[in-house]
Parts: structure tokens; sequence; C-alpha cells
């Protein structure tokens, strides 16, 4: 008896919590089927987003343009692989839409990928072994080029499929790179969530990258497990907004001579450090611009220098500064040109460190300002700052021409130098360029008022922003009086001055003089403070040597700065060797090729050409004239008629200057041997998509000769300086331009 109540008991216990169970769940189900919420979780909802697919509709990246709509830098599209290996994938499908047989997939991609067979095959085991729906392949399943994807899509290998992901492309190389900067895929937190975007790291990506962003779209719809649209989807799609265009005031053409000169100097004489700028002193802009040491943006590693030397590196500049003590002191009216001083040495009084000129303070007796403009001498430059300007009126001076503040250029990362001011030394040493420091962009910012009759202007690289899907120009940039430290007078006779320097018998600038055209300029060789101890580091290399010079000096209508610090000489070798090559080789063919008359009218000077009609014409006629005048011809294709060329009817040439012609049935010339700028002439014309590989001249082409062109192709090449016979012929030119005119005794 007792066992059976024991047993009743139990059954009446168990009967109640299963009764208890049963009405707790009975309720939770009523309570979720009448609120259709779990947790505060609505159900229908979270249905909804299980079965949502929603994707980032990337917005294209602006262009970067130079001022000819030359495309510098793009959004070049590339793809990522990725295996989708879930058979249930396939389930409706008569052939296999998912990796069937790993071993051979990875077999027949690793070649195609140049990878091992195993760097395919380990990602598609480990992806089936934890069951996967698909898998990636890193690093080497991404970037892949559309030619490349074409190659493995015909194959038909199931379960390999492509994601479209751009990749910012520049397409010059190592070109203007301290100015375009790069930009690459970076991991961005959004409202969203976190998600890969293109950011501008440096450069003009960095300094516009809001605009030329744009703002992203995205894309959602409803999906089976299968990652297919139901039949009503409800799809939302907001579409992308592309990025603004950016247009530089950079010139291709230009920006190109500048980049071969300083390659060519760059492998000849191995300096530690190279900059390099050209500006139109009528307007500000900054038509090329490039240091030495730089990086190819497309591959922005190993980089020794990230820094824009022109805009973002002070150094004490030397005797280049001369040009605005004597500019001062011309317009404060205490400059009297043939009143005589005693060279060699100065010092003020006996607390005041004697100051020498740069000929071991021998000096050259007793000359005159003009004279001693001329030779460069500290002296002069010391006692006009401290004898005829004053100290303090100095100063004010120094501060109209903007140095020691930012010129506001258009670039990220400008330092402005520091004017060292505090003890007499200092305040007359920055007269000749010591003590003080500044920057390139900082010189060529005060240079604009010597060459633009007095009014100083801003430097600017942006000249316009457009929008890339209406193309209208939504800001034009324009010229910027941003002071006037001295009249028109003083200007004029500065330049003649200038003019002295470079022509005149005793000037330091002769290795300077153009053959076409007269230069006025500047040379400064500065020293370089000793970084181990006090003092400056000694030695005949141990300098930063320099130039600023402006031509036609009459009416100035470009102005260039080059320096170069520390190259390896010969010891028959001046410092203004490098910088007079550079100077000489990107001036003259820059005036030229803006079609700047001529401004010396002598005996040998090169008699430029006149191009006749070419469009339209006879393929042979055109070529045997063309020849006949002097010019190097260069074919692109066989055709009987020309369809474009690289100079147009009535433009002036130069003899030998290899002029491209397209012919009606395009084929891919023999480049070997081409600059970049030949190179770079014939992409333009035939709308080429452009890589290139080092610096110099083609040495090697991915489209071989005789293939058909067309728009958009492809073309990689690779460049290597000149070999050693250029090299032997570029010294002997040298050689007979210094013997023409080789400058005194290097300044201090």
């Amino acid at each position: 008896m007792n066992k059976n109540k024991t047993t009743h008991l139990m059954a009446g216990v168990f009967i109640i919590i299963f009764v208890a169970v049963f009405l707790v769940l009975t309720g939770r189900f009523m309570y979720i089927q009448a609120t259709g919420e779990i947790n505060g979780v609505s159900l229908e909802e979270w249905a909804e987003q299980k079965r949502t697919s929603s994707f980032t509709l990337s917005a294209e990246r602006g262009k970067i343009y130079d001022n000819n709509g030359m495309v510098l830098a793009y959004d070049r599209p590339t793809y990522k692989m990725y295996a989708i290996i879930d058979d249930t994938y396939s389930e409706k499908s008569e052939a296999p839409l998912h990796v069937e047989d790993p071993q051979k997939t990875a077999e027949i991609l690793a070649p195609l990928l140049d990878v091992e067979v195993s760097d395919i095959l380990e990602p598609l085991k480990r992806g089936i072994e934890n069951n996967r729906f698909q898998v990636e392949f890193g690093k080497i399943g991404k970037e892949i080029p559309q030619k490349k994807k074409d190659e493995i899509e015909e194959l038909n290998i199931p379960g390999i499929q492509f994601e479209e992901e751009a990749l910012r492309y520049y397409p010059n190389g190592m070109f203007a790179s301290h100015i375009i900067g790069f930009a690459r895929e970076t991991e961005v937190e959004t409202d969203e969530g976190i998600r890969n975007e293109i950011v501008g790291i440096a450069g003009m990506e960095n300094e516009m990258n809001d605009l030329l962003s744009g703002k992203q779209g995205y894309i959602s719809y409803q999906r089976d497990r299968y990652n297919k649209k139901l039949l009503d989807p409800k799809e939302i799609i907001h579409l992308p907004e592309d990025g603004d265009d950016v247009y530089l005031t950079i010139d291709q053409k230009i920006q190109t001579l500048m980049e071969e000169a300083l390659s060519q100097v760059d492998e000849k004489y191995n300096p530690k450090k190279m900059t390099a700028i050209v500006m139109d002193p009528k307007t500000g802009k900054v038509l090329a611009m490039s240091s030495r040491p730089s990086y190819d943006p497309n591959n922005p590693s190993n980089v020794e220098n990230w820094y824009n030397d022109v805009i973002s590196t002070p150094f004490e500049p030397g005797s280049t500064v001369k040009m605005f003590t004597w500019a001062a002191a011309i317009e404060e009216g205490v400059y009297n040109g043939s009143e005589e001083f005693k060279s060699g040495s100065y010092q003020p009084n006996e607390k005041i460190t004697k100051i020498n000129d740069h000929n071991g303070g021998k000096g050259w007796g007793s000359i005159s300002y003009n004279e001693g403009f001329q030779r460069s001498s500290n002296v002069a430059a010391a006692k006009l700052a401290w004898e005829k300007l004053g100290a303090d009126t100095f100063l004010e001076y120094l501060h109209a021409f903007g140095f020691g503040e930012d010129t506001g250029i258009d670039l990220p990362g400008e330092v402005s130098g520091q004017i060292l001011y505090n003890w007499p030394l200092e305040k007359i040493t920055t007269a000749f360029g010591q003590g003080s420091t500044t920057t390139p962009i900082q010189q060529m910012k005060a240079a604009t008022a010597i060459a633009n009759g007095g009014k100083m202007l801003q430097p600017y690289v942006i000249d316009k922003i457009v929008d890339s899907s209406t193309g209208e120009t939504i800001e034009q940039k324009e010229s910027t009086v941003v002071g006037e430290p001295i009249s028109e007078d003083t200007a004029q006779q500065v330049l003649k001055l200038l003019e002295s320097v470079v022509n005149g018998e005793n000037g330091t600038g002769k290795p300077y003089q153009l053959a076409d055209y007269k230069v006025g300029g500047k040379s400064g060789t500065a020293e370089i403070p000793n970084p181990d101890g006090p003092g400056y580091l000694t030695g005949r290399e141990n300098y930063v040597f320099s130039f600023l010079g402006m031509a036609p000096i009459e009416d100035p209508q470009l102005m260039m700065y080059v320096s170069v610090q520390q190259p390896e000489l010969e010891p028959t070798e001046t410092g203004s060797a490098p910088v007079s090559f550079v100077f000489n080789n990107v001036m003259e063919n820059s005036l030229h090729y803006l079609n700047i008359d001529p401004s010396n009218d002598k005996e040998g000077t090169v008699q430029q050409l006149t191009v006749p009609k070419i469009v339209g014409e006879s393929t042979s006629e055109t070529v045997a004239e063309l020849k006949e005048q002097g010019l190097e011809v260069s074919l692109v294709g066989d055709g009987k008629s020309i369809d474009s060329a690289s100079a147009a009817e009535g433009e002036t040439v130069f003899p030998n200057e290899r002029v491209i012609l397209v012919t009606d049935e395009p084929v891919m010339p023999d480049i070997i041997g081409w600059s970049l700028r030949d190179v770079m002439k014939l992409a333009e014309l035939m709308q080429l998509k452009t890589e290139t590989f080092g610096s110099g001249y083609v040495v090697t082409q991915n489209i071989p000769e005789g293939t058909p062109l067309k728009e958009n192709d492809y073309l990689g090449i690779e460049l290597l300086p000149p070999n050693e016979e250029a090299d032997e012929e570029t010294n002997n030119n040298e050689e007979q331009t210094e013997a023409t005119g080789e400058s005194s005794a290097e300044e201090e």
C-alpha cells in the first residue's frame, strides 16, 4: 500500500510538472504568435534580414589629369577570384557549379597565376573541411587583370568566380609622384560597419580625398539559400555618386622632360637629394615639380623619402637669396650699382665674426656693387643689408617677399622655414643665404615679383575641379596676387642684374646659357650643417648646388629652380655641372614646346621647322616630305593615309625631333630606344593605357611590333638609363659647354 501511495504521489508530481511545462510552452508559443517577437527581436525582421542580401555599390574615384587632359591617376578595374565549394549550390543545375575536384582545379589555376599548386589547393581543402560555402585565396587571388580573368573564364572551371574591385592606377609610374601622391584600399569605419575603400594617403590624392572619393551606393534584395533572387525580391537600389575629377596645372610634357633629366643626373652623379620646379611667373601655375629620391605610386614600398622636398624641407639656400637682397636695396633707394666697395672680407665690428667672399676671402680688389652681384660677393650682400638698408628694414623686405611663412600652395605638408634673426651675425648672413632657412617653393614665390613687374603671385597646382558625370566645371582656380614687395622699375633693374650673372664677363652663371634664349638667374652653393657636431660639412662635394633662373629674361615666360645635394663629381667638374644639365635641358625644350619666340639672334642657332598638312594626306608622300626636312618619322601602321599625328599643321618643331604618324590601319611600332616623352605621345594618339617601369629609354615593350592597335589597349614598357656610350656623349657635350663658359670659383 505504501508503495502504491508513493507511486501515485510521484505520478501526480510529474503530471503537475508536465502540465506546468505544457502551459509555459503553450503560453510562450501563443505570445510569440501574438507579438511576433523573441527577446525583443522581431521574427519578421530577422527572417527578412536572413534572406536579404545587401551589397555596397562603389563610387568610382575621380580621375586626376594634367593641364592638357592627360590622365595621371584613375581607377583601373581588377578582379578578386573566389571558389564556391558547397555542393548544394549545384543541386538545381545539370552542370556542376561548385569545385568538384580541388586537385585538378589547383593544377589548372596554379600556372596561370604563377603560384604553387599548394597555394590553391590548401585553401580549398580547408574550406571543405570547415563546411564553408566559398573560399578566397588571399593576395594571390586579388588584383587579377582583365586579360588574366578572361583567360581563366575561358576554361570554364566549375566553382571559380570573380568579383570586380577597383585598383588605383598611375599610368606614368614615378611621374610627379610627390605631387599626385597615391591612394590605396583601406579599412574605413562607417555607419554600416567597417568596409574597404580606396583612400588618399599622400599628395593630391590625400589633399583632395573627399572630392575624389564620391559617395558609395548600395543594393539590397531578398534571396533563397542559393543566393538567387526571389520572384519578388523587394529590390532597393541607391546609386553611387562618382568622385569629381581634378585637373592639375602640371604639364605632362614639361614634367616628362624634368623627370628624364633628373633620372639621368641621378644615375650619373648619385646625389643625396635633388629638387626641381618649373613655374609660369605670370600666373603662379606650377608646370612641373619633382624630387629625388622618388617612388612609384603603383608600388609604394621601400620609399626613401616621403616628403615633397620642394615644399616640405627647408634648408639654408645659399646665394640664390642675394637677388632679394639687391632688390630690397634698389627698392629702398639706397643702391648705387657703380659705387665701389672693397671685396674679400668684411667685419662691421670686433664682436661680429668676419665675413669672407667665396674665394677664400681674397676677393677681387675694389669692385662695383653691380660686379659684386655678378661675382656673387658675400661682402657686397653683407654691406647692403647691414650698412645700406639696416637690419630692421631688411627684415621688413624679407617678410614682404614671404620668407618665414607658408606660401599657401594647395599641396599637403608645406613647412615654412625660419628667418634666423636674433644676433647681428645672423642678420648679416641671412643676406647671402646662410643661417635662415627656406624652401624652393618660397624662393619661387618671391621670385615671381621680380619676373612679374613687382607683383608676387601665389603658386598653385590645382587648375580646376570638374563634375565627372556632367563635365561641368565646379571650381576654376585663378591667379592670385599676394603682395607687391617691389616696384616694376626695381623688378626691371634686378632682371638686368640676373642677366649679367649668366651673360656678363664676370658672371658665375655662364653654364646656364641657352642656345636660343637669354637666361637670367642666380646660382647658389649652400653649406650643409654638420649633423655630428657644430659648424658645416667640408669638402668640394658637401654642398647643395642650386640655380634659380628665368627666360627669356626680357619678359620671363618660365621660371625654374634646381638643386642638387652632394653629387659625386669628377675632379674636373664643378657643382654647376649636374644643376645646369637639368636646367638647360628642361628650360630650352620647354620654351620651344610652348612656342616662345627665341630671343638669341646669333649664328648657329637651330632653325625650327613648320609642320605641313599631315592628316588625310598620303602616307608615303608625307613620310618622304618630313624626312626631307630632317625629322625623324615613326609610322604606326601600313595604311595609305594619315589619320592623326603627334604634330599639328603649322606647329614648329626641331630637326631630328620624332614625329609620330598614325595611319588608317594602325599597328604597334618598334619603340625600343624611344624616350618616355615619345611613348606618351604615342599613348595619347592611340588612347593606350600605359604602365612604365624604370626611367630612361625603352628597352622592352609588351605589345609586339606589328600587332594591330585599338583604343584602351594596355602598353607596358621597361625603361633604363642611357648606356655608357650615351653617357660619354653627354660628358663631351658638357665639357664643350664648360669650355665656352665655365663658372668662377664655387660660392659659399
